[in-house]
């Protein structure tokens, strides 16, 4: 799987969780990889996907409860919506 097509399926997935994971609404971090096929969770490639996800400032990391937690950063939501190809939204 293409790096681009996982990273897209993680924004996608907080996107589409209830409530979307944007700002104070979060989720343990070890929930980016649950929606990829299993063979691909622990591939080097998709920990570098999602270090770059972290580069570009698209989540916010957060300690809570001793795990570390993640949510879209709400001052990159036109950049993310960008990225996925999606219109912007107001």
């Amino acid at each position: 799987m293409e790096k681009k097509l996982i990273q897209e399926k993680i924004l996608r997935k907080l996107m589409a969780m209830k409530p979307p994971k944007w700002g104070s609404s979060h989720t343990e971090e070890k929930n980016l990889v649950k929606g990829l096929p299993a063979h691909l969770r622990g591939a080097k490639f998709v920990g570098k996907a999602i270090k770059e996800l972290y580069k570009l400032n698209f989540f916010i990391r957060l300690k809570k409860t001793g795990e570390w937690h993640i949510s879209l950063n709400p001052r990159k939501k036109q950049e993310i919506y960008r990225f996925l190809g999606i219109p912007p939204r107001l």
